[in-house]
């Protein structure tokens, strides 16, 4: 496999910032629209809960509009949105309350964890939790928990935002993953594209400091991502595709404009009008059920055609990499003719 040129056609020069405004609007507006398929259930606590359907998606969402709030705008509908978007799953989680009871029943679980650094990330504070978590990560145990390096990265990032000190050096652990590895770009694949889009938004606080990406990841980033993406648009990973995206946006140096600009239409392609972006395309709508109802839609006339466990991480991925792409494109633009080091899909 060669990396391909790194020129665009002349035909999608700005294609990017012509559909990225509708697509982050129409992306957080569903998330806004869908506030019922993040409310945490009554027993979110007790044994037989499913944390995957109840308190990841709740901690995404935190997450990933933390990243949205800083790369908008203050004064405008997304960044607004963002921010209460943020309050609402802060309320979910008791200010923190619930989080600190489920470090208190799981203290070998980075999970409580994870998702409070998602709410520190935003300056939202619980003092009994930061006093608890700073005693567990100061444990032997904690030090030498055993779990894949991108998912270590992970709780080493979530460390810095609570103020613990790290329980390992990021660099040795970096080195361990596979993209820090440089791993031959023909073995890349879904596990593999998905651990390599997690340690970019651990090593980059969620691509908000660009500066943390090694000068070699970052010119093999540039030069594999536009063939990944490629392959991944054709199979239509529409979530995979939009974590790439996020990715190419968190370059250092000059945005990759000739990507985004090829790339960005063909996703806009897969959002409903409602805003929703699946998982992986077609999705075949399934009916709802009396244990997860299918929260109310945007009013308008296009129902929303996806059920919620399956469309809102890649609809938060869409909005996500959206906001990361519109931000850095605006100021290439802004700063002038620059030399264009992306490649086109």
């Amino acid at each position: 496999m060669t990396a391909p040129a790194a020129t665009a056609p002349a035909s999608t020069a700005g294609a990017a910032l012509a559909v990225l405004p509708r697509v982050l609007r129409q992306a957080l507006g569903w998330a806004d629209a869908h506030r019922a398929g993040f409310v945490l259930p009554p027993d979110v606590l007790e044994p037989h809960t499913q944390v995957n359907s109840t308190l990841k998606p709740l901690g995404e969402l935190a997450q990933l509009c933390t990243t949205i709030r800083r790369s908008t705008e203050p004064g405008t509908q997304e960044h607004g949105t963002a921010g209460d978007l943020i309050a609402f799953a802060w309320e979910q989680v008791r200010a923190g309350d619930l989080l600190l009871e489920l470090l208190r029943g799981e203290p070998f679980a980075a999970y409580p964890y994870e998702i409070y650094a998602a709410f520190a990330g935003h300056g939202l504070r619980n003092e009994g939790f930061e006093r608890l978590a700073g005693t567990l990560s100061s444990t032997r145990g904690w030090a030498h928990t055993e779990q894949h390096a991108n998912r270590e990265l992970g709780l080493i990032n979530s460390e810095r935002r609570v103020g613990a000190a790290p329980h390992a050096d990021a660099g040795a652990v970096l080195a361990r993953t596979w993209l820090g590895g440089l791993s031959e770009p023909w073995m890349f694949e879904g596990p593999s594209g998905y651990a390599l889009t997690h340690t970019v938004f651990h090593i980059t606080d969620w691509c908000c400091v660009p500066e943390g990406m090694p000068a070699d990841i970052d010119a093999y980033l540039r030069a594999w991502l536009p063939p990944w993406i490629d392959g991944c648009l054709e199979s239509r990973q529409w979530d995979l595709t939009g974590e790439l995206l996020a990715v190419a946006a968190a370059l250092p140096g000059p945005p990759p404009v000739a990507l985004l600009d090829a790339a960005w239409p063909a996703l806009a392609t897969a959002q409903a009008p409602s805003g929703a972006v699946p998982e992986t395309g077609p999705v075949i709508p399934v009916p709802e059920t009396p244990e997860r109802p299918q929260p109310a839609g945007p009013a308008g006339p296009e129902p929303d055609p996806y059920p919620f466990l399956a469309c809102y991480h890649s609809t938060l991925v869409t909005a996500f990499a959206a906001a990361l792409s519109l931000k850095r494109l605006t100021a290439h633009r802004a700063d002038g003719p620059a030399a264009d080091t992306g490649a086109a899909v």
